[in-house]
């Protein structure tokens, strides 16, 4: 399966194990992902999420508004 929504992967130590940086269009578009791929691969017991609302600082650039 081809998750290209998914732009970076990290494995993590603390109380998760893997870290995923998705970019979807939409909130819609990140719930199919989710739903849909993420949750249907094979060990993938839970998710947690969290949307990023605003970006200040980009490849140690500060971004403007």
């Amino acid at each position: 399966m081809k998750l290209t929504d998914i732009t970076d992967v990290y494995e993590v130590t603390g109380e998760y194990d893997i870290v995923c940086l998705l970019r979807t269009e939409s909130i819609l578009a990140f719930r199919e992902v989710l739903k849909n791929k993420i949750l249907r691969i094979p060990g993938v017991k839970s998710t947690v999420s969290a949307i990023v609302l605003y970006t200040h600082k980009r490849d140690r650039k500060a971004v403007s508004e």
